[in-house]
């Protein structure tokens, strides 16, 4: 019979956010949302800014943020998620986020010379990714 669920781990700088196993994943990588399932193949790949869907062994779902960072699926140790920052939707502070995204818009439509346009585009898909996951749990 194969096995129903992997291990499941995903580290910041900050130390282990989370730790246990799960039947499915959903992240957004760079090329677009990827899926894992057990006995998935082993991969790597640059996650963008975005959610971590997770399926629970006990079939509990959790979503969480992160705000880049890379993934790695091994067949010995599971899945490995290593994020630049993660948060839950429940510790985010919806109005400090929406205060981040009308920055970020202003940032983008004054196209000053001393803005980094990359960084504001950056800083504009945190915050809307925080509002939008953060609005569902806050429901």
């Amino acid at each position: 019979m194969a096995e129903q669920t992997f291990n499941l781990q995903i580290m910041t700088p900050m130390g282990a956010f989370y730790q246990k196993p799960a039947q499915r994943i959903i992240v957004t990588t760079t090329e677009g949302e990827m899926g894992i399932l057990p006995g998935h193949e082993p991969t790597t790949a640059i996650l963008n800014i975005g959610a971590i869907d997770m399926l629970g062994d006990q079939g509990e779902t959790k979503t969480a943020v992160v705000t880049g960072g890379f993934i790695v699926v091994s067949e010995d140790e599971g899945v490995r998620i290593f994020a630049d920052t993660a948060e839950w939707p429940e510790d985010i502070d919806i109005a400090r986020a929406i205060a981040a995204k009308e920055r970020a818009e202003r940032r983008l439509q004054e196209k000053a010379a001393d803005v980094n346009m990359a960084r504001a585009e950056a800083a504009l898909r945190r915050a809307l990714i925080r509002i939008e996951v953060g609005q569902k749990s806050h429901k």
